[in-house]
């Protein structure tokens, strides 16, 4: 067995690695049977080996996953083929060298042009494994979620740099994690009699503990910066947050899938102190609205015209344009 994977390492890494080799690699490592097995560790390292050869091989690799994909969900679908598949490309989306990944990326993300989306798998058949399709169903789905997120990290000096609108932003794609992660279908066998599915349910939890960890780094950050917000990012803020709190609650017998109550209740002081600064900046607003017939004070004023003509908007001075533009 060890020289038959050397012997294939050496293959996959040589530069001429073909789609054919990738489309055996993902044959072995996503085979149905045995169907309640998740992906062997030896497959998985050939695949990864991908990752070390040339961007063609990546590339092959990246298609013979979306043709494997695509096959498994044709038909009465075969639950256990996709589950492999999607727990197989989790794990190369975390371990993977840079070149795999962006090649992955390539092909799994929607297509702008064609619409064509190898894990739009809301509808995949039921059948007889429902168990198992339903986890094909949420694993696509987080995994879409998943290929959205930043290049980010936690470090306090990389967030101190985040301008107020990407820091949201990022609040926002993580949050969006959490919440795909809590509409994980409930535990309907032991971990001995599915371990693929177990292993489908270790992945997500990982994916919720990570989500967990960054937006408690952006809920602190932008604690010490709240007051700095303007009305946009303020009023995004509130929606965001609205959104982490929802992730705490979780049904009784799947507490991993919601998020920690220390966290949510963090989040929460925020929202409400974001609120009121949403007040404040929406009442300034009203002000500068506001036109002063006797001149005393400068004042934003909306004059006639169509949207987009260019002169619905001027400012009665540049002393409170450039107080407007310090909110934002």
């Amino acid at each position: 067995m060890g020289l038959k994977l050397l012997r294939l390492a050496a293959t996959l890494l040589s530069p001429g690695a073909s789609g054919a080799d990738a489309q055996s690699a993902v044959l072995r490592a996503t085979a149905h049977h045995p169907s309640t097995a998740p992906p062997y560790a030896h497959h998985l390292d050939a695949l990864l080996a991908f990752g070390r050869g040339s961007r063609l091989s990546a590339a092959a690799l990246a298609s013979a996953f979306t043709d494997r994909l695509r096959a498994a969900a044709s038909g009465s679908g075969d639950a256990a083929v996709a589950l492999k598949c999607l727990v197989a490309l989790r794990v190369l989306l975390a371990r993977g060298a840079f070149i795999l990944r962006d090649q992955l990326l390539v092909a799994l993300l929607r297509h702008p042009a064609s619409g064509r989306n190898p894990l739009a798998l809301a509808a995949f058949p039921l059948g007889r494994s429902f168990a198992a399709a339903s986890w094909v169903r949420f694993s696509a789905r987080l995994l879409e979620v998943l290929l959205l997120l930043p290049d980010a990290s936690c470090d306090p000096e990389y967030l101190t740099a985040l301008p107020n609108p990407h820091l949201v932003s990022e609040l926002a794609t993580f949050a969006s994690v959490a919440a795909a992660v809590r509409q994980a279908p409930p535990p309907s066998c032991a971990p001995q009699a599915h371990a693929l599915i177990w292993e489908a349910i270790r992945l997500a939890e990982e994916d919720r503990v990570t989500a967990e960890r960054n937006i408690a780094a952006r809920v602190r950050e932008m604690s010490e910066r709240i007051d700095t917000l303007g009305l946009a990012d303020a009023m995004e803020l509130v929606c965001v947050l609205k959104r982490v709190e929802e992730s705490a609650a979780s049904p009784p017998e799947w507490k991993w899938a919601g998020l920690d109550e220390a966290v949510v209740a963090d989040a929460r002081r925020l929202r409400e102190r974001a609120e009121e600064v949403l007040l404040r900046r929406t009442e300034q607003d009203r002000r500068l609205l506001r036109r002063d017939p006797a001149g005393s004070a400068s004042a934003r004023v909306l004059t006639p015209g169509r949207a987009g003509d260019g002169n619905a908007v001027r400012f009665g001075s540049s002393r409170w344009a450039g107080t407007v533009s310090s909110w934002r």
